[in-house]
């Protein structure tokens, strides 16, 4: 694959030489042909060494009816337009130079961009519109793109099921977007269809275009029996909400309970709606739930639900959970209590501890507002190297929150930490470090912490940071 205009000029240098097109470049890929369009021409003004090449060793002449492909490939290329539009006229006998003459029907110059747009509606047809389509959608989005997209559109409206169903698996997202909206205007997928595409693609757009034809389409109870299994177990949020969503329109309300504590907060809000307008309780729900802290199948998603629709009453149902066995709980009742904005520092504070990652990151999190309460001595015991990364990144995010000397302190000691992004932290925060109006200023110890990290300052901010402290230089 060509990644830029240098490669483009290198591949022109190539051509010029007689090298073929397919010893060159990979024609089935778009990215190439735009690099080779933009190294022998947009080059040309910026990079003209690259140019040189083959210019002055192998000039075009001024009849290029002899030209060969390679070299006609060129002149399709070239910066002056009178050239490549004299190119275009030439390129009939060649169909592989098509994806030029695509680019270049949006060509700046009108002459170039009326013959090549005249000889791309004569050309195209279903089969090499399904080879181009990723290139012209590329061009389709210039100043002057858009004539091959409607043509792309009007040829392929020809395509049968089976034709489109190639762009469907296109790697490029932007192919599959416009290929299932073809698919749905001319209504040649069903809903089953379009729901498994709608739980198969890892592109939101074609996600939410598919799951919304699908649903769209249905009108009888044995067409959801074949669309909302589908959808209700894609791995992906959108789609299981616009599952749990269409449960009302299908008379089953019921199975929507069943989503309350799923693990995205998307699909939990559809579902507590659902249930709401079947006139369940999803905050009775969740408090059920959450009341037997033992319960080792407690799903996490409950307990950050009822935090969600809750109140801060029910702060008193999660507090027992900070302590149950799965991790997983653990977190989300640290999140529902920052969420009920009922963060009790000194209960929390054992959780800077936990072995698991999650865990430690949501308490830190919320205890970021409380990190002057918190003692600075046992924050700084957790950055030295024994303890587990996780802990160490969240007794360092409090100290950074905390400010002031102790936050400087702490920096400075991470700066030769093994850990590298933890490196990168402390560098950055030394660098952000100011100090703090509450604390006496020409301290000793901040000079020598800056000395320490001179190497992350010019001699200038060096000596501005120690002024700052209050130190003579």
């Amino acid at each position: 694959m060509l990644e830029d205009v240098k490669d483009g000029a290198a591949v022109a240098i190539w051509l010029a030489g007689g090298a073929s097109l397919q010893s060159t470049l990979d024609v089935a890929d778009p990215a190439d042909w735009l690099a080779l369009d933009a190294g022998v021409r947009e080059a040309a003004w910026h990079r003209p060494e690259f140019l040189a090449g083959w210019e002055q060793s192998a000039p075009l002449p001024a009849d290029l009816t002899q030209l060969g492909e390679s070299r006609l490939a060129l002149a399709l290329c070239h910066r002056d337009g009178r050239i490549r539009k004299e190119a275009v006229r030439r390129s009939v006998r060649y169909p592989g130079l098509l994806p030029l003459v695509v680019i270049r029907c949006a060509d700046w110059v009108e002459p170039v961009r009326e013959h090549a747009r005249q000889l791309l509606r004569d050309a195209l047809d279903v089969d090499s519109a399904l080879d181009l389509a990723s290139l012209i959608l590329r061009v389709g989005r210039r100043d002057r793109g858009a004539f091959g997209v409607e043509v792309l559109g009007q040829i392929l409206r020809q395509a049968s099921h089976g034709q489109l169903a190639v762009l469907f698996a296109d790697p490029d997202r932007i192919v599959r977007r416009f290929a299932y909206r073809l698919a749905i205007d001319g209504r040649l997928l069903r809903s089953a269809e379009l729901a498994r595409a709608a739980a198969r693609d890892q592109d939101t757009v074609v996600q939410d275009l598919c799951a919304t034809a699908a649903l769209t389409a249905l009108g009888d109870e044995d067409a959801y029996e074949c669309v909302l299994p589908p959808l209700l177990s894609a791995r992906n949020p959108r789609t299981r909400s616009a599952g749990v969503t269409a449960l009302r329109r299908a008379g089953r309300s019921e199975q929507a309970e069943q989503f309350l504590s799923d693990r995205s907060a998307l699909v939990r809000a559809c579902a507590r709606y659902v249930v709401r307008q079947q006139g369940g309780d999803p905050a009775a729900w969740y408090r059920q739930r959450c009341t037997a802290p033992d319960e080792p199948e407690l799903p996490p998603g409950a307990v950050i639900g009822l935090a969600e629709c809750g109140n801060r009453a029910d702060a008193g149902l999660l507090r027992p959970l900070l302590v149950h066995p799965a991790a997983g709980v653990r977190a989300r009742a640290v999140a529902g209590l920052r969420a009920l904005d009922c963060v009790d520092a000194k209960q929390l504070r054992p959780l800077l501890d936990d072995p698991a990652a999650r865990v430690v990151r949501e308490t830190a999190t919320a205890l970021l507002p409380s990190a002057k309460e918190l003692p600075a001595d046992w924050l700084l015991e957790r950055t030295n190297r024994e303890w587990p990364r996780h802990v160490r990144v969240g007794a360092f995010r409090l100290l950074d929150a905390r400010g002031g000397i102790v936050a400087l302190r702490a920096a400075v000691g991470l700066l030769e930490d093994p850990d590298v992004k933890l490196r990168l932290w402390a560098g950055q925060s030394v660098q952000r470090w100011r100090p703090s109006p509450d604390e006496p200023h020409g301290d000793a110890e901040v000079g020598g912490l800056l000395d320490r990290s001179r190497h992350l300052f010019s001699d200038y901010v060096l000596r501005r940071r120690k002024w700052e402290a209050g130190m003579d230089n």
